[in-house]
């Protein structure tokens, strides 16, 4: 297997989570090579879980 790796890195959080008007965030930087994306999004509802995986979810869909 080569050297060439995709590095990424994630987080997610809601605040006043477990409430009914909460709202959360992710985001997640990929690291290829000279190469550097960014992504990010919200939504309302949600739980720090959701807003976690989502962020992993997100990237995977991009590599």
């Amino acid at each position: 297997m080569g050297k060439d790796k995709i590095t990424i890195y994630t987080d997610g959080a809601c605040s006043n989570n477990q409430s009914a008007d909460n709202i959360g965030g992710y985001g997640a930087i990929l690291s290829y090579k000279n190469h550097i994306k960014e992504i990010f999004g919200g939504s309302v509802n949600t739980t720090n879980n959701i807003m976690e995986l989502t962020a992993m979810i997100e990237a995977l869909k991009l590599v």
